[in-house]
């Protein structure tokens, strides 16, 4: 039994808290348009959450994740809004003709194909960046990011004028946060069904990704050694220095495609707003899934567990009318008991 509760404690702590649910706020908390918002914002929290469990399985850690996201937002919203103003002549105007003469594109797709690409490239690259950091300057990734997270923000902040930038696009744009699945047999308030929005599409298929990665591939068992032990893994022969470029890079390539999520969400940028935070929550929820912070043990499973009871905690205080400014405290005493259990579990 305590086996079970070691490995599945997280399982265990969700299955509570619906349980608690169910008993005392059953007709509010179980509605299909409550539990599609509970899943839809913490969507980008999940999805780079997805990435920080691997950095983390790997030994290391990123500070910059919710800094690097307001800045690749910025770039991406900048380049849509570029898009209807090239001037004729241009590279960048030619390959917009051809793309709306050949495939019928209008601009408005053109522009945020180009966001799209700009931010989760964006990230990808600024992931890559902070790996090479630690490996070649051997720095410890707490000061590699941490520089990062003051930086990144602040170049956004630049490039915004520290204001806020509006998208261009109308109805496009929006789309990519805002469109999605119907469900069938539901009702919304409006009369329509309710959908499944692309966010949560997106983070279940990045934590099906991210486990395949982990779970089913050399290079996952390469970083689980590598976060095991770090001198035993390069004796070994294991590129350890690849494989924490990889890992890094690919944690960037989950934090662009949230900030494309939540740039599209509302439309625009807030560079003192967006991404505020959002390292904080990854961190908790890959602790509360049960990953160590000592590297080499974790599943990315789980992370999407702590995810989901970081977001109902949060909806429970909110439904019991609990002071905004309190569900801070209970967030910090959650992940507290979680590391408490963890240093249970290897005594």
């Amino acid at each position: 039994m305590k086996k079970i509760f070691q490995t599945y404690g997280s399982l265990v702590a969700l299955v509570i808290l619906l349980v608690l649910n169910f008993m005392f706020m059953r007709g509010t908390f179980f509605g299909p348009e409550n539990i599609r918002n509970i899943v839809t914002q913490n969507s980008p929290t999940g999805i780079v959450a997805v990435g920080m469990t691997l950095v983390i399985i790997g030994g290391g850690i990123d500070l910059s994740v919710g800094s690097m996201m307001v800045l690749v937002a910025t770039l991406g919203l900048l380049a849509l809004n570029k898009t209807g103003n090239l001037q004729t002549g241009t590279l960048g105007a030619t390959i917009v003709t051809i793309c709306h003469s050949r495939f019928g594109w209008s601009f408005e797709q053109i522009g945020t194909f180009i966001a799209a690409i700009v931010t989760v490239a964006g990230g990808a690259a600024l992931g890559l960046v902070n790996g090479m950091v630690i490996t070649s300057g051997r720095i410890a990734p707490f000061i590699v990011t941490l520089a990062g997270l003051i930086s990144y923000r602040s170049v956004a902040l630049a490039l915004a004028e520290g204001g806020e930038i509006r998208s261009s696009s109308a109805t496009v744009f929006s789309k990519i946060a805002m469109g999605g699945v119907p469900i069938p047999g539901t009702s919304n308030g409006a009369g329509g069904q309710i959908l499944i929005y692309w966010p949560i599409v997106i983070m279940i298929v990045m934590v099906i990704w991210g486990s395949f990665i982990l779970n089913q591939t050399k290079f996952g068992r390469r970083l689980i050694a590598v976060g095991a032990n770090e001198q035993a893994a390069l004796y070994s022969g294991i590129a350890v220095h690849k494989v924490k470029w990889a890992t890094y890079s690919f944690l960037g390539l989950c934090t662009g495609i949230a900030a494309l999520c939540q740039a599209s969400k509302f439309n625009s940028v807030s560079t003192s707003g967006l991404g505020l935070y959002m390292e904080l929550d990854a961190i908790a929820a890959v602790v509360i899934g049960g990953t160590s912070m000592r590297g080499g043990r974790g599943q990315v499973w789980s992370t999407l567990i702590g995810v989901l009871i970081l977001g109902i905690i949060t909806n429970m205080l909110v439904l019991y009318g609990v002071s905004v400014y309190w569900q801070g405290c209970v967030k910090g005493a959650i992940i507290l008991i979680a590391v408490l259990i963890q240093r249970g579990k290897t005594e």
